[in-house]
């Protein structure tokens, strides 16, 4: 289901990815700083050259440029630790707020402040709740 879209994209916005995916695929190719930056130079007056074209030309040049990153693209590119891909990727996982009601009432006395606040701000959470979306029918409350 990844590769369904949710949603449909403008074709600026099309061009803004396909420029920093460029520019990424720059980076990795290019290690040296004063080389990168002059690729990357040279990379934005391609797309400037071709900012003022009408839409029927613009789309045929986005799927030109779509190519030809996809020909260029850099067997080892560069992925950030924590993004998808990334060495770091999911490494930590927060466990969600939930856990906490299943402690042991023994755990929770450890930390009896914490708790205590904890309690009160449910209790807030459901009155506005109950104020935005309206108290729940009893009806609805039963086993299925």
């Amino acid at each position: 289901m990844a590769q369904v879209p949710l949603a449909i994209v403008s074709h600026k916005r099309q061009v803004c990815s396909l420029y920093k995916r460029a520019l990424r695929n720059l980076e990795a190719w290019y290690d040296r700083r004063n080389d990168y930056r002059y690729r990357a130079v040279q990379m934005r007056a391609r797309f400037d050259e071709n900012r003022n074209k009408d839409l029927g030309e613009g789309i045929r040049l986005l799927a030109v440029g779509q190519k030809e990153l996809f020909e260029t693209k850099h067997f080892q590119s560069r992925n950030f630790a924590n993004s998808a891909g990334g060495c770091a990727f999911e490494r930590e996982v927060i466990p969600p707020d939930w856990l906490l009601d299943y402690w042991h009432p023994l755990e929770k006395a450890q930390y009896p402040e914490y708790f205590a606040k904890r309690e009160q701000r449910k209790k807030e959470y459901v009155i506005w709740w109950e104020k935005q979306h309206g108290k729940p029918d009893p009806k609805d409350l039963g086993h299925h």
